[in-house]
């Protein structure tokens, strides 16, 4: 049997079920050694997917931006355990919301909010899911901005985001938020540039990332996959989502913890530059020690089970990116220190560097379904190592 023919059946099945379409490419020690696509981009225009397929990244942005932020660490613009007030001064002082059996009030902040905390998700600002007022209050200051600014700046919310009392203790909790925007920030303080133009400038243009931004250039709209709603026992039906605004040429906000989109094969050649020791085709960008404090789990106790749900089993969170501890209780052939994100819409990237392994897949559906999809490439690829 060829090889990668169980994971060619798999994604085929993948389509037969239902999912509109979908891209996966794997590679080992800068070499490309399956690159497969299968169904459609558009279903009513039949457009199939294929290399020039465009994928909204979502959080994948994520591992992109805390890389970049790590390549300012090496350089020492700032180090982890610094107050992020020296670089972010709206931090200094905010408040924390404590919940009673009375309701909600707000109380001074009693420990230092750092740059690690930012990374690691636990700045107490998580995403606006709940009607926590802390979300409320996240709600309020973006609306405002609206009114104020219509498009408005990265650097503009996390100013903002200053005045917003946090749900809990810098570093207390894991609260899947905004901390990597916090990161980008960071970035653009200690830079004197845009996210978006680091980015390029630094990560991008030296792998050779042609076709990923956060803003639509050339043809990138028209190569742009459809989104479609994926719900068991209906028709797929292709809908429309607001933040496609954020990737029009006018649009200002480049987020650190979504908003870029990218191929399969721009994002392959940076998860390659992880899973080879900070280099990729003669650049070197980062230091493979580095790479190894981004993969080491930041959690323990009670914070570090409530992160493993069934799709997080046997994985702690590093720097921006969730790291394999315990196979066994993944149920996963994969290796120790293997790590990774994924994507609101179905992206996902694993990085192996024991192997020199990374694996990159794309599809665009709400909701995702993660947990079926991803958790079986995992298995078909690392199937074919020898």
């Amino acid at each position: 049997m060829p090889k990668f023919a169980h994971l060619d059946a798999l994604l085929h099945r993948f389509v037969e079920n239902g999912l509109p379409g979908c891209g996966v490419a794997v590679a080992q020690r800068g070499e490309t050694i399956y690159e497969g696509y299968h169904g459609y981009a558009d279903i009513d225009k039949q457009i199939p997917i294929s290399a020039d397929s465009i994928f909204r990244l979502y959080s994948m942005t994520k591992v992109i931006v805390c890389t970049a932020a790590l390549m300012l660490m090496e350089r020492g613009h700032f180090l982890l355990n610094d107050p992020l007030s020296e670089y972010l001064p709206q931090f200094q002082n905010p408040k924390i919301i404590l919940a009673s059996p009375y309701g909600y009030s707000e109380i001074p902040r009693t420990k230092p909010m750092l740059v690690r905390h930012a990374f690691t998700m636990s700045v107490g600002l998580p995403y606006l899911y709940t009607d926590h007022p802390t979300s409320l209050k996240v709600r309020e200051i973006q609306e405002e901005l609206r009114r104020k600014h219509g498009n408005y700046s990265l650097m503009e919310f996390v100013e903002a985001l200053g005045e917003v009392p946090l749900a809990c203790e810098p570093g207390e909790r894991f609260m899947y938020g905004f901390g990597h925007d916090i990161v980008a920030a960071l970035i653009e303080a200690v830079s004197d540039m845009t996210i978006g133009e680091f980015l390029k400038k630094e990560i991008f243009a030296p792998l050779g990332m042609k076709n990923t931004a956060y803003r639509h250039f050339a043809n990138t709209a028209e190569r742009m996959v459809s989104l479609y709603k994926m719900e068991q026992g209906d028709e797929l039906q292709k809908i429309s989502i607001e933040s496609d605004a954020l990737h029009q040429p006018d649009a200002r906000y480049e987020g650190g913890g979504s908003g870029l989109f990218s191929t399969v094969a721009d994002y392959l050649a940076f998860s390659q530059l992880l899973a080879n020791g900070g280099s990729y085709n003669g650049e070197r960008l980062l230091g493979r020690k580095t790479i190894d404090l981004m993969r080491t789990n930041q959690l323990s106790g009670e914070v570090l089970t409530k992160f493993q749900n069934f799709y997080n089993a046997g994985y702690g969170y590093g720097l921006g990116v969730r790291t394999m501890l315990d196979p066994a209780a993944a149920g996963a052939n994969s290796s120790v220190g293997a790590f990774g994100w994924s994507g609101l819409l179905g992206t996902w990237v694993e990085v192996d560097p024991s192997e020199g392994l990374s694996m990159v897949y794309m599809h665009q559906t709400l909701p995702n379904h993660e947990e079926f999809h991803h958790l079986r490439v995992r298995s078909a690829i690392y199937r074919e190592l020898n």
